[in-house]
C-alpha cells in the first residue's frame, strides 16, 4: 500500500495531480482544498494517500493530512458510498462542518454534496455519527436554517467549487435573504473578487 507521497508537482488537472518521485510520475485525485493547495509545478509536494487497487483499475488518492486521508477510508466502508462520492465530500465540507451535521443529524446539510439525495444523505449521518467519534473534531455550523433562495445560492456556490462553509460566509456577506438566488450568487461573486 502507499501510504504517502513526497516528491515535486509535474502538473496538476482539476480532479488529478502529476507528481514526480524519484522520477516515476505517479497520478494522484485530489481533493478541491488539495488542487487549490498546490504549489506551482516544479514545486515540492507531500500527499498522506490510499491507494485503491479493483478488477478494472488502481487508482491513488491524496489528502492534505492523515486525517482527510481517515475519513476517506470511514466514508468508504459506508455503504453506496464509494471513492467519487467519499472525494466529493471531503471536497465539499471541512471535517469540523461534516462532525456538525452528523451531531445534529442533519441530513439535509449532506445534500449539498452533487450527487447526495435525502435518502443516501440519512444513511451516511447513521454511519458517520458513530465513525466520527474516533476523529478530534469540532463540530461546526451546521443546522441552521435559511430561505431557498440563500440555500440555492449557497448550492450553486458549491457547485462553483467553494467548500460549504465558505458558500455561507459568501451568502450571509452578500446579504442572505435579499433578492433571487441568482442576484445572491453575483453578489457573493462580487465580493470574493474583491477579497482576493
Amino acid at each position: 500500500m502507499i501510504g504517502r507521497i513526497q516528491g515535486q508537482l509535474v502538473e496538476a488537472g482539476d480532479q488529478v495531480a502529476l507528481v514526480d518521485v524519484g522520477g516515476v510520475a505517479y497520478e494522484v485525485e485530489v481533493t478541491v482544498g488539495v488542487r487549490a493547495a498546490l504549489p506551482p509545478a516544479g514545486g515540492k509536494v507531500t500527499l498522506h494517500t490510499h491507494f485503491l487497487v479493483r478488477d478494472d483499475a488502481q487508482q491513488l488518492y491524496g489528502f492534505a493530512t492523515r486525517m482527510e486521508r481517515d475519513l476517506f477510508r470511514a466514508l468508504m466502508r459506508i455503504p453506496s458510498v464509494g471513492p467519487k462520492l467519499a472525494m466529493a465530500v471531503i471536497s465539499t465540507f471541512d471535517l469540523d462542518e461534516l462532525a456538525g451535521a452528523a451531531a445534529q443529524g442533519d441530513a439535509a446539510y449532506l445534500t449539498r454534496v452533487p450527487g447526495v439525495g435525502r435518502k443516501t444523505a440519512e444513511r451516511m449521518l447513521i454511519d458517520l455519527q458513530d465513525r466520527l467519534s474516533e476523529f478530534d473534531l469540532q463540530p461546526g455550523r451546521a443546522g441552521r436554517r435559511v430561505g431557498a433562495a440563500a440555500e440555492e445560492a449557497e448550492r450553486a456556490l458549491v457547485a462553483l467549487g467553494y467548500r460549504a462553509g465558505e458558500a455561507v460566509r459568501l451568502v450571509a456577506e452578500a446579504g442572505g435573504e435579499a433578492g433571487s438566488a441568482s442576484e445572491i450568487v453575483r453578489e457573493a461573486l462580487r465580493r470574493a473578487g474583491k477579497g482576493s
